[in-house]
């Protein structure tokens, strides 16, 4: 295959050789067209960039004209139909992008890049979950702020009951087996809690707790990512009958990402409306930033840390490229993660961004990357971290060793459990405070900032898949390459032993049938390339 490949790559370097003269000619309007080709090409990341300024602009334009409700949520339609079509495109993608995916790689390097992307992605996650809880110790973002109580910022006191923390991990592996593939498109398992009386022998009531399962609102896309990964290895593992599926499962994809494309071009109005809205919508900034200033910029400072020194650290060591130049192709779909706040809405456009402006190769990146927007939450684990030592210096609480081993695990886990949605983390917070015995009264303060932390939470979740897939990417072109080259030495051999072995060799009948093979136009170069 790679000869043939090199044949073609001859044979191509002939054709623009002589396409080359006339273009020489018409050197002059070629300027002109550069720059235009230039705008065309990044007009897409001007306009997305233009886009949130514009909403900053437009939010703070609005908002003296004192809106009601109802208004606001007119003002948001334009932006709620952007989160709309981004959603509508997510379950054909991830099912059809990973189906395609898992059968276009061969099953050992399939096993071995999997392996290397579980690898990074608990490794980036636990770095991550350990860079919060440090910094959380060196800001003590709760230390003076014990005062602070919601019903003193206007806020709403209500929190989410809690569950247990062995039923939040069987839910996660629960929900990693739906029993019903249609259902999982809309519907998640939770465990709830049903209050049971019962009476015990000395003649006592007492009431207890009974596990329940519920279906709650909400795709289950981690059983959707598993189901998809194994239907595309079984349909490798057919061969030949499979084919015609596999075939089915790419050009839907294909189909899929012309239509990302179309949307992406509505993005930049989508986010103008969505930002502006958010800034509307905000009761008193100036209260809240004074009151949980310091827990915003512990939290923002960790995703800056980890997003812009840790993360393209890690890329630099493993490929030795700019990691800033690849993400500077990315500037689109971080835009588009800062401003919906989730970061399954931000795949489709991370797909398609990372493999034309940083050329990763599709199996790759259709391969890793809805993996990893539901997975490799970086950005989630430091913001949950950072929110349970805050609510644990709230409540004077000094952490012991176990205590902080036993966030950094279930932040880890959790963060796994977490949907790609706005505001998933707060319950997982809920769940690590179960876990290390703190009240979750507190949790209406995280709410209350949750949507300034949000959204560099959901960069950063974002940036860790993307550097993921490059590094994947990186890695599979050197393993591709060594083959390459192992390839050549085998032929070298081969012609070389052909000879003495007499007729019987397979090998010599493998010789006449490339000599036989290679009797086409570039007849001459081929058989160099074997001898």
């Amino acid at each position: 295959g790679s000869m043939e490949a090199a044949k073609g790559e001859k044979a191509g370097g002939g054709r623009n050789g002589h396409a080359e003269g006339p273009a020489a000619e018409r050197g002059g309007g070629g300027r002109l067209r550069g720059c235009r080709g230039f705008l065309r090409r990044n007009a897409l990341v001007l306009l997305t960039v233009s886009g949130v300024l514009a909403g900053v602009a437009l939010g703070a334009a609005v908002r003296g004209a004192e809106l009601g409700p109802a208004q606001v949520a007119y003002l948001a339609f334009p932006g709620e139909l952007l989160l709309r079509m981004l959603r509508m495109v997510i379950l054909p993608l991830v099912v059809c992008s990973l189906v395609s995916g898992a059968a276009s790689l061969d099953t050992r390097s399939l096993g071995r890049l999997g392996g290397i992307a579980v690898a990074y992605f608990l490794g980036t996650t636990l770095l991550a979950s350990g860079l919060a809880v440090a910094l959380g110790f060196i800001v003590r973002p709760g230390a003076g702020a014990s005062a602070l109580n919601a019903p003193g910022l206007g806020l709403p006191g209500a929190v989410p009951t809690s569950k247990e923390t062995v039923d939040s991990f069987l839910d996660l592996v629960r929900n990693l087996f739906p029993s019903n593939l249609v259902a999982a498109a809309f519907q998640t398992y939770a465990t709830e809690y049903k209050m049971l009386l019962r009476n015990t022998t000395s003649g006592n009531v007492t009431w207890e707790k009974v596990p329940v399962g519920t279906e709650i609102e909400g795709m289950n896309i981690l059983g959707l990512v598993l189901f998809a990964l194994v239907l595309g290895v079984a349909l490798k593992k057919l061969g030949p009958e499979g084919e015609d599926l596999i075939r089915f499962f790419n050009s839907f994809n294909e189909a899929t990402m012309v239509l990302v494309s179309w949307i992406m071009w509505y993005v930049p109005i989508g986010i103008m409306f969505l930002v502006g809205s958010k800034i509307v919508e905000m009761e008193d900034i100036v209260l809240l930033v004074t009151s949980l200033g310091k827990y915003i910029f512990a939290s923002i400072l960790g995703h800056f840390i980890h997003g812009g020194i840790i993360l393209p650290l890690i890329y630099f060591a493993a490929t030795r490229q700019n990691p800033y130049r690849f993400l500077l192709g990315l500037i689109t779909p971080f835009a588009t993660a800062f401003a919906t706040c989730s970061s399954s809405a931000t795949l489709p456009s991370m797909i398609k961004c990372i493999e034309e402006n940083n050329g990763v190769d599709k199996r790759i990146s259709r391969f890793i990357l809805p993996i990893g927007a539901t997975v490799n939450m970086d950005g989630a684990a430091i913001f949950q971290c950072m929110a349970t030592v805050f609510i644990a210096q709230l409540n004077n609480v000094d952490l012991n060793p176990g205590q902080i081993f036993t966030i950094l695990v279930t932040a880890t886990a959790s963060s796994v459990g977490a949907a790609g949605v706005p505001a998933g983390g707060v319950l997982t917070i809920a769940i690590i405070l179960e876990a290390i015995g703190l009240p979750t009264n507190d949790l209406s303060l995280i709410l209350a900032v949750d949507w300034i932390v949000d959204r560099t939470t959901t960069v950063v979740n974002v940036e860790g898949d993307a550097l993921g897939a490059g590094i994947l990417n990186y890695l599979n072109e050197k393993a591709n390459k060594e083959k390459e080259q192992e390839l050549k030495e085998v032929n070298v051999e081969a012609v070389a032993n052909s000879k003495s072995e007499g007729e019987t060799s397979p090998l010599v009948t493998h010789k006449n049938n490339q000599v036989s093979n290679a009797s086409s136009p570039a007849d001459p170069e081929s058989k160099e390339s074997v001898l």
